[in-house]
């Protein structure tokens, strides 16, 4: 059976199989691929019938490369037992396009069925997760869920969702040579431009950078020591200059009011000089990241600082404390709890690799952290934690060992109750 396994960089299936990702039509044993691949082959044959079939694999799960492995084996064994005949896709009269996906509480099998010049069928099997991101979260008020954007083996430093509906339709992706965008057309990611970034200096190590919705343009790139502004009549153009003007830490909602950090033009922090400034205060020690917190009379800001300490600054003090978190934290908007949580990475080496990460929402209560949610896990280093413009969601970028990609996400919140 002509079996092609591809990873979480093939992020181009139809919308189709989006709307089936948080349906739960069958449970089987957790840990026990057996018996979904059995179902799942026999309803594959009850459509395609015995003969020729060629059959696709797409892991848009966060099963790694054993489990991906282990699954395509055993489905292959079930369909032949089932009476599938192996065959190339120039040989087989039926395709069957099988997504591996997952939502906070099941995995989803999901197989896109096709039939010479037919429609197209879908079948579908499912079962509990058995990562800690399916489980407690009842107890717990806030839920996070990962949904796959993008995958290449270039760096991503952010990625920005231009359009979307119930799903992305357009989205940026940076990364430190060039942005590209694309379009869902048919299904499929269709690159429709790439803009180069030109820059006179080399990049430092660990590079880190923003995109950014514009209001009077279609976006800004923020860079270590380079700005650059789309053009407005298409086709774009990308125009980049030397600059140290200061990258935003605010979403552009207007909840929070504006805030700017300088980046260092040679480093991988913020120098800790802010504009306009939290209250009296227009320094900080230096920072990874930060995040605001309203309270009743004012704004809390947290600093992820690079001495390992969250940095607690309300205008007025500069409180100091570890906390045991990593150095990428975002704050996001909700209708969940007080309103504002703070997602934070776990605590790590920024200087070290990792094979697993997590990510994790808080509340600040008396300026104590609550965790809300459970962790959320990645089967490889986090390299970004933003805010998305709109403060409701957060882009979070991996590297993953496995396919030695990076592999973006835009983190969703839900309430649990």
């Amino acid at each position: 059976m002509g079996y092609t396994i591809l990873h979480r960089s093939c992020l181009q299936k139809p919308a189709l199989i989006f709307l089936f990702i948080c349906c739960v039509v069958r449970s089987a044993n957790a840990g026990d691929w057996n018996v979904p691949a059995q179902q799942l082959a026999r309803k594959i044959v009850a459509v395609t019938g015995p003969g020729a079939v060629t059959v696709t694999f797409e892991n848009r799960s966060s099963l790694g490369k054993k489990d991906l492995d282990t699954i395509s084996s055993l489905l292959r064994v079930e369909l032949e037992a089932a009476g599938a005949r192996p065959a190339a896709a120039e040989q087989s009269a039926a395709t069957a396009m099988v997504t591996l996906s997952e939502n906070p509480q099941s995995y989803v099998w999901v197989a896109e069925i096709h039939q010479g010049a037919g429609e197209s069928a879908v079948v579908m099997v499912s079962m509990p997760r058995r990562d800690q991101a399916g489980l407690g979260q009842e107890t717990m008020p806030v839920t996070l869920r990962k949904i796959p954007l993008w995958a290449q083996k270039d760096r991503i430093l952010d990625v920005l969702v231009i359009e979307e509906d119930s799903a992305p339709k357009q989205i940026a992706v940076l990364d430190g040579e060039k942005i590209a965008l694309y379009r869902l057309k048919n299904g499929k990611w269709q690159q429709e431009q790439v803009l180069g970034i030109t820059h006179a200096r080399p990049w430092p190590l660990d590079l880190r950078g923003r995109v950014i919705a514009s209001k009077d343009h279609l976006l800004d790139v923020y860079l270590p020591g380079v700005f650059c502004r789309s053009t407005t009549s298409l086709p774009l153009a990308l125009n980049c200059r030397e600059s140290d003007d200061p990258w935003p830490l605010t979403s552009t909602d207007g909840a929070i009011p504006p805030l700017g950090g300088f980046y260092s033009s040679s480093r991988n922090f913020f120098t800790g000089a802010l504009t306009p400034g939290v209250g009296k205060l227009t320094t900080v020690a230096k920072f990874y990241s930060a995040v605001a917190v309203p309270r009743d009379k004012y704004v809390l800001w947290l600093f992820a600082g690079t001495d390992g300490q969250v940095h607690m600054v309300d205008g007025v003090t500069d409180q100091a404390a570890k906390l045991g978190l990593g150095s990428d934290v975002a704050s996001v908007k909700t209708a969940c709890g007080t309103g504002w949580q703070m997602l934070a990475t776990s605590a790590e080496d920024r200087n070290l690799q990792q094979d697993s990460d997590s990510v994790r929402a808080y509340e600040i209560t008396d300026r104590e952290l609550v965790p809300v949610s459970a962790p959320l896990n990645f089967s490889g280093e986090i390299t970004v934690l933003w805010a998305e413009a709109k403060g409701e969601s957060a882009i979070a970028v991996v590297w993953s060992r496995e396919t030695g990609e990076y592999e973006a996400f835009r983190l969703a919140v839900g309430c649990s109750q």
